[in-house]
């Protein structure tokens, strides 16, 4: 194996790196502080597009993470990029949150359930059957269809939670049309990040706890790659995917000397 150059950036997943149901990590602040004092760029990446970056500092801070808005990158950013690139100023049947929709508002698209060119499918907690009967038949008439993540679950307090990828699978048996992803694995949702922060693949490195999202998806975009076990992957489980991650470290506390 080719040996890689010294790591001058990081991208970190959020839920089960920094957090887990609410609850810093221990290190998680400690690894924050140090890329903040040491100038170096990064970005903390989440799957979930409930939430406008704006939210999510609010939401971190309370818990002690102090991570700049500008320093969070969300699967309905790289959605709403995606949109912009490949259709401009263009119109989408939107099933999301505030993080969705605002992302989508401030690229210029307008949001209508009436011949729109996507249906556009993010994460909330309030699916409703009338919206996804809706999605359906917009689908069957012609609208692309663009899901923000492929996630099956979430996690919660209570256990997991149905996700993104599972209503998808819904309106794909509804309707026969697979959606396009842009969220992780996709490493499209990486590339735009580490374009976001001006890094380079060949010096950056991905921190995840799941081998099926983060760890793929820094592999396919070139990145170093760290699975911490303080998320869903287990380490007993690592030896059942036919990747691998670069490292595999307890915690992100394990990681702060390497900033």
């Amino acid at each position: 194996m080719a040996e890689r150059k010294p790591i001058e950036s990081w991208l970190t997943d959020m839920d089960g790196v920094l957090m887990h149901e609410g609850i810093p990590v221990p290190g998680a602040d400690s690894f924050i502080k140090r890329l903040k004092e040491s100038g170096r760029s990064f970005l903390v990446l989440t799957n979930n597009s409930i939430h406008t970056p704006r939210d999510l500092t609010a939401r971190l801070s309370r818990i002690g993470l102090h991570v700049p808005t500008e320093n969070i990158w969300t699967s309905a950013l790289a959605t709403a990029q995606f949109l912009d690139d490949q259709r401009p100023h263009g119109t989408a049947y939107v099933i999301g949150e505030a993080g969705l929709t605002t992302a989508l508002h401030d690229i210029g698209y307008v949001l209508s359930d009436q011949e729109p060119d996507y249906v556009v499918l993010g994460e909330t907690r309030t699916y409703s059957f009338e919206a996804l009967t809706r999605a359906i038949r917009l689908i069957n008439a012609g609208a692309r269809f663009i899901a923000t993540n492929p996630d099956e679950t979430g996690p919660s307090a209570e256990g997991a939670l149905p996700a993104t990828g599972s209503v998808a699978a819904l309106i794909t048996k509804a309707t026969g049309q697979e959606p396009y992803f842009v969220g992780k694995p996709n490493p499209l949702m990486m590339r735009a990040g580490l374009n976001a922060i001006g890094a380079h693949s060949e010096t950056t490195a991905m921190i995840g706890d799941r081998m099926d999202t983060d760890v793929r998806a820094g592999m396919e975009a070139g990145l170093e790659t760290f699975l911490v076990l303080t998320g869903l992957t287990k380490a007993d489980s690592v030896e059942r995917f036919p990747f691998r991650p670069s490292n595999v470290v307890d915690s992100i506390a394990e990681l702060v000397d390497l900033v």
